[in-house]
C-alpha cells in the first residue's frame, strides 16, 4: 500500500497555495503541524458552471472533514497540472487530487508521485495510464451519459420517416468526457438510421466557444433537427446562436446536453433545452471519504461511480426550487 495518496479531482479556479481542509495520515507528510491530513489537489480550471460547482463541494467538503487543502487551478493546461503534481510532491503533502484535462501524458508525472510512495486518486476524468499507478476513479461514466442522451432521441424519433439532421458539441479535445459522450451517443443512435450526425466539432467546454462554434455550422448547414452539446454550458452558448439565426431553440433545434447546472436546468424549464443527462458535480463527499480509506491501508473499488440521473421538462421544474449548483 503507498504511504501516500495521490487524489485525482474535478473543480474550479484558486491558487496553489492555500485553503485548510482534510486530515494528516501520520506518516512523513510535511502537513500543517496539526495532524490533519494535507490534500494537494490540481483542478481542470474553471470553464463552467459544472466545474464551479464541483471545485466549491470539494472545498466545503474537505473542511467539513478537517483536510487541509493545497488547492491549484490549472486554467485547462495540462503543463500546470503537471507542475502542480510535482509541487505537491515536493512538499511531501498526503494526498495530491486532480481531475485531468486531458487522458494522455500522465505516465512521467504518475511514476514520480510512485516512487514518491503517493497514491494516486483520480476523480471525474481517467487517465490512459498504467492502472497500477493509481488507486481508484472517482466520477461519472461519461459513455453511459452518451448513450443516454442518444436513446432518448432514438425514442424521440422513433416516428421519423426522413433523415433528423444532428450538430454536435464536442468537448476539449482528447478530453475524457468528450472522448466517452461521443462514443455512447454515436451507438445508441445508430439503432435509428434516420439519425444522422451532420457536423461534429469542440467547443470546448465552455459557453463563448459553443456559441462561436454553432454560429458558424448553422451557416453551413441550413437544414438542422438537432443539437447534441457534451455540457449544459456549450448548449447555452449554441442556444444563443440559435436564437441570433431567427430560430427558436427547443422547437426548430432541438437541444440535448449534459451536466444539469442550474442554468441549462433553466433553459429546460422553460422550453428552451428538451432533455438534459446529469453530471453530478458533487463529489467531494466521496473523494474525502475514499482519501481517508486509502490514507488508513483500507481497500477501495479501483472504480467508483457516481449516481445520476435524466431531467425533461416537467423533472427540472421540480428539481430547481432546491438545485444546489
Amino acid at each position: 500500500m503507498f504511504k501516500r495518496l495521490i487524489v485525482a479531482v474535478a473543480g474550479a479556479s484558486l491558487a496553489l497555495t492555500a485553503l485548510s481542509a482534510c486530515g494528516d495520515s501520520g506518516g512523513s507528510g510535511s502537513g500543517s503541524g496539526s495532524g490533519k491530513l494535507v490534500l494537494g489537489f490540481s483542478q481542470v480550471g474553471a470553464e463552467s458552471g459544472w466545474r464551479t460547482a464541483n471545485t466549491k463541494d470539494i472545498q466545503e467538503a474537505a473542511k467539513a472533514a478537517g483536510v487541509d487543502l493545497k488547492f491549484s487551478d490549472a486554467q485547462q493546461k495540462q503543463e500546470n497540472q503537471i507542475a502542480a503534481i510535482r509541487s505537491f510532491i515536493k512538499q511531501k503533502v498526503d494526498v495530491i487530487g486532480f481531475s485531468p484535462v486531458v487522458v494522455t501524458g500522465w505516465d512521467a508525472v504518475l511514476k514520480e508521485a510512485k516512487a514518491a510512495g503517493i497514491p494516486v486518486v483520480l476523480t471525474d476524468r481517467a487517465v490512459d495510464s498504467d492502472p497500477s499507478l493509481y488507486v481508484t476513479f472517482l466520477g461519472s461514466d461519461f459513455v453511459a451519459e452518451g448513450k443516454k442522451a442518444g436513446d432518448w432521441l432514438v425514442n424521440e424519433y422513433k416516428d421519423a420517416k426522413e433523415p433528423v439532421n444532428i450538430i454536435q458539441l464536442e468537448g476539449t479535445v482528447g478530453a475524457a468526457p468528450a472522448i466517452d459522450r461521443k462514443k455512447g451517443f454515436e451507438q445508441a443512435i445508430a439503432a435509428n438510421p434516420n439519425l444522422k450526425v451532420i457536423a461534429s466539432q469542440s467547443g470546448d467546454f465552455t459557453r463563448a466557444k459553443g456559441k462561436e462554434v454553432m454560429q458558424a455550422l448553422l451557416k453551413a448547414h441550413k437544414d438542422v433537427d438537432v443539437l447534441f452539446a457534451h455540457n449544459d454550458d456549450m448548449g447555452l452558448g449554441a442556444m444563443q446562436a440559435i436564437q441570433e439565426a431567427g430560430l427558436t431553440p427547443g422547437k426548430d433545434i432541438k437541444i440535448v446536453t449534459v451536466d444539469a447546472v442550474h442554468d441549462g436546468m433553466q433553459a429546460l424549464a422553460d422550453g428552451k433545452f428538451n432533455f438534459i443527462v446529469e453530471c453530478n458535480p458533487l463529489l467531494g463527499g466521496q473523494l474525502m471519504d475514499t482519501a481517508k480509506k486509502v490514507k488508513a491501508g483500507e481497500k477501495v473499488p479501483n472504480r467508483i461511480v457516481t449516481v445520476e440521473t435524466v431531467f425533461d421538462q416537467a423533472k427540472a421544474k421540480e428539481a430547481l426550487p432546491t438545485r444546489k449548483y
